[in-house]
């Protein structure tokens, strides 16, 4: 029998703004560099787990997908494509970099090489099953024509080490409490695709260990004054971006039977504690001045958006989001601010 069922629409990809996810690169020659000695150990024993790879069977759909997804419509089928792409996109960044770098540290560190392979194994792995869900939708992204059309941000590779370890744990974090929400409330299980956030969160999971393991094998990046304010500003610089985009998206945490603002606060939480255990320093989040701050932010980015959204002359627009850019940058100054919590001295507390 022909299918005859019509291809998915060839979705233009948003535009780029500053919170959309980017694609990176960095300097392989000082990747190649890295001294991996203090970390050797840890960083085998996780090679063999990736090895392993064990979700190689974890994402093949099964038949909860074969039917129509009409009934999803209006305002929760739009920001659930936002959130299908915005994912996608993501997880196609890491799996370029990853790439990238398993390709030019192969002759060079082959233990590092492999292991980024297998991570791009897994992030490309990640892609295809949210470009397949969105194919669900009737529409669906060409990612090879994205690799060439979107701008790439070039990171040292010290900045790819926090960075990345702090989305994988973000990822972790966001991946882990929607999923065990949804266990409690599966009334809002509106889609497949949520069963498979338990053990994806484990690929999330596992590749910030590993960066955890670079991370520390790095003494510069945890042992002196520098790393303590890089660390404090990737921190800061990676809560707000979520804040600001869950606030943004809030209608889809909404058909989650999640509140935004409570999700962003468990997110933040969660990642920061956790981070404790790679960086020198955490951000004192029960500070009483953190949350409000960034939910403030998250409310002066709204209005930005709003500005946008109209028909006005584009210097008028520039002059009206001029001191709503400003305040975001004041109030994100006051919480760099706020006197972080020192991990090293309690590295053998923070778990």
């Amino acid at each position: 029998m022909v299918n005859t069922l019509p291809k998915p629409e060839i979705k233009t990809p948003s535009k780029e703004t500053v919170l959309t996810p980017r694609f990176y690169t960095t300097d392989f020659e000082s990747a190649a560099k890295l001294d991996l000695s203090a970390q050797e150990t840890e960083l085998q024993a996780m090679l063999t787990e990736m090895r392993t790879d064990y979700n190689r069977h974890h994402f093949v759909r099964d038949k909860a997908f074969e039917q129509s997804w009409e009934h999803i419509d209006g305002e929760a089928r739009q920001t659930f494509i936002e959130y299908l792409e915005r994912s996608c996109i993501s997880e196609f960044s890491g799996f370029l970099l990853f790439k990238e770098l398993s390709r030019k540290l192969k002759n060079r560190s082959p233990v590092l090489a492999e292991i980024f392979q297998m991570m791009a194994r897994d992030e490309a792995r990640h892609a295809g099953f949210l470009n397949k869900a969105m194919a669900d939708f009737k529409l669906s992204l060409d990612l090879g024509a994205v690799t060439k059309t979107r701008t790439y941000t070039f990171f040292p590779i010290e900045w790819v080490l926090y960075t990345v370890y702090l989305s994988e744990k973000i990822g972790y974090w966001r991946y882990i409490i929607i999923f065990r929400h949804l266990e409690k409330h599966p009334e809002n299980q509106f889609y497949p695709i949520f069963r498979y956030f338990e053990s994806w969160c484990q690929d999330e999971n596992r590749h910030g260990d590993i960066f955890k393991a670079l991370l520390r094998s790095q003494p510069q990046l945890w042992n002196n004054w520098k790393s303590r304010l890089w660390s404090r500003f990737f921190l800061l610089s990676v809560f707000a971006t979520h804040t600001l985009t869950v606030h943004e998206r809030s209608g889809f945490y909404k058909s989650l039977g999640l509140d935004a603002t409570e999700f962003d606060i468990q997110v933040v939480r969660n990642t920061n504690e956790t981070a404790g255990r790679a960086f020198p320093v955490m951000l004192n989040t029960e500070h009483p001045k953190f949350f409000s701050r960034l939910q403030r932010c998250a409310g002066y980015n709204l209005k930005i958006a709003e500005i946008e959204s109209n028909y006005n002359p584009k210097l008028v627009k520039l002059i009206r989001k001029l001191p709503l850019i400003a305040a975001i940058v004041w109030n994100l100054l006051l919480i760099y601010l706020i006197k972080p919590i020192d991990t090293e001295a309690l590295r053998g507390t923070v778990r």
